[in-house]
Order: C-alpha cells, then structure tokens, then sequence
C-alpha cells in the first residue's frame, strides 16, 4: 500500500455533508475560538515553517474511532474555517456515530490544517465523551420511568460552561443550574449562616426577593426533606440519598398531598449510569449529577492527505 493510500480518510460509512442551511451555528463566539486558535500557536508553527510545507493543498478527515455521541463538531468546524480552509460537515451535535463514521472533512493550504487540526480534534473528544455519558445516563433512567429528567450540574470546569453546556445537550440532559445567578437553592452552608432562623421566615424572605423564581432546598434527611416541604420549598434536593430512602421520601411526600401540589423530588450526589435507573425507579422527578464531565474522551481519527 501506498504512503498516500495509508493517508487517506477510511470509507467506512458513506460520507454525506450537511446543507449549509442545515448546519447549527458554532456554540462559541468568534473571538472565542480565534482565542482557543492563539493558545496553542502563539507565535506561528515552527515545525511548518521549518519544513516548507505551509502553502501544500491537502484535504484533513475527522471520524470517530470510538462510538460515541458527537458534541461541539460545529466549533471544531469553525475553528478550522478560521484558518481559512473550507469544511465540509457530515454529521451534526448531538448524533449517535458508530466507530468509522465521517465527521467533517477539511480542504486548505498545509499551514492552514496543522495549525487547527489539533484543536478541533480535542475539542470533539473532549465534549463527545460529555455528551456520550450524558445519553448513557438519560438512556438508563428513562428506560424505566420515561418521564424523569436529567440535569448535569455546573461543576465543569472553570471557564469552560458554554462548551460544558451544550455537550450535556447534545447527550439529551439538560443543565440543573447555569450558575449563582440564575435559580434560588438553599445549601446547608447557607444556613450555616443563619442562625436560628425558622424554614417558613426563610421562605417569606426568599418570596420577597425573589418572586418569579422556584425555591429550592438541599436536606440530607427524610425528616429535613418533610419539614422542608411543609415550610412551602418548591424542590426538594435529596444529597446523597440511597433509592429506597428516596422511595420512602416519595411515599411520604404522597401522604402530604397531591402530586400537583407536592415538591419536586430531586436526587442528587453520586449518580452516574451504573446506579441512575435505581433512582428513576424510586420515584424521583429529576436526577441531578456531575457524573459526565468526568467521561472518558472519545477518540477521534484525523488523516491528511496532500492533493
């Protein structure tokens, strides 16, 4: 075989490109990725340049060496037209890929491919094993109550919640909370702070301040969890809870009322595709987790060929 044989992109799967009317815009913003683009050559490609090869025609293909569900392909495809080569993308976030699927194809000067080819890659690694964990968890928990919701937490990695956001979407989850500002949830270490104060003068507060907003409490106990949903708490997060206390907790919660009037139950703290379905079983209304931002990256091919 070949040198240029060995080169070029597998034909595994028929390669189709999606129309450009078709494609989702990139996540991040321009200036975004021209940043991601500056991070990691700062100064020029020195082995390029020192090689001569900058102005060569070639054609770079990623596919999917792994299984996996496709985040950020968008970006990555930005980021490589930012160089100035043109791309072609066969598959689209939020995609089931089998092993040797096409996912874009990139045509440009030499200088152009090397100086994006490994930030888009790692890119797409990173955010499709997100989204990968992310629908192996949603696959698991609706399989046994088709209505329960998935939330990821925002315990991403600092700087990185846009991209952090829309692999969870991408695997079918969705965000628990986008941060401080966005939704009222009340942590035993907020409390830590307020003394003595009783849960229904919490609740009169909170009302006042925020009164468009859903409240939300943590517990650690089924009798904290009750006495909370008493005081009038909107969402009940039950830490690290095992299923058959969150079993016991729905159960009681039923006693108290109907389900329209009672709290959402959420169970949250050590919850992963291994154990979700337990949960989801128990009756819990959401499962909340930060499992998939530890996922195993996805690997991804990239060839390059000259034309």
């Amino acid at each position: 075989m070949s040198r240029q044989a060995l080169l070029l992109p597998a034909r595994l799967h028929p390669i189709k490109s999606l129309r450009p009317a078709d494609r989702a815009p990139a996540v991040a913003s321009r200036a975004e990725l021209e940043q991601l683009l500056a991070d990691d050559v700062p100064y020029g490609d020195l082995t390029t340049d020192a090689l001569g090869i900058g102005a060569a025609a070639g054609t770079m293909a990623f596919t999917a060496r792994d299984t996996m569900v496709l985040a950020l392909a968008e970006d990555a495809a930005a980021i490589i037209e930012l160089t100035g080569c043109r791309v072609e993308l066969h598959a689209a976030s939020g995609a089931a890929l089998e092993q040797g699927t096409p996912i874009l194809t990139a045509h440009g000067p030499a200088s152009a491919l090397l100086r994006s080819w490994k930030v888009a890659q790692t890119l797409i690694e990173i955010w499709s094993g997100v989204a990968t964990d992310a629908r192996a968890i949603v696959d698991a928990a609706t399989a046994v109550a088709p209505h329960v919701a998935v939330a990821c937490t925002r315990k991403n990695v600092p700087g990185t919640k846009r991209f952090a956001v829309a692999a969870v979407k991408a695997g079918g989850a969705v965000m628990h909370r986008l941060g401080l500002s966005e939704t009222v949830l009340v942590f035993p270490e907020h409390r830590a702070f307020l003394g003595e104060d009783l849960l229904p003068d919490m609740i009169e507060r909170l009302r006042r301040a925020a009164p468009e907003k859903r409240l939300v409490i943590e517990v650690t106990t089924i009798e904290a969890a009750i006495v909370a949903a008493a005081a009038g708490f909107d969402v009940i997060q039950a830490e690290k809870f095992a299923p058959a206390e969150i079993a016991g907790l729905v159960a009681r919660m039923a006693r108290m009322g109907s389900v329209r009037s009672r709290p959402i139950i959420a169970a949250a703290g050590g919850i992963h595709a291994g154990n979700v379905a337990a949960y989801a079983l128990a009756g819990a209304d959401v499962v909340v987790t930060s499992s998939p931002y530890l996922a195993r990256p996805r690997d991804v091919q990239v060839r390059m060929a000259p034309l």
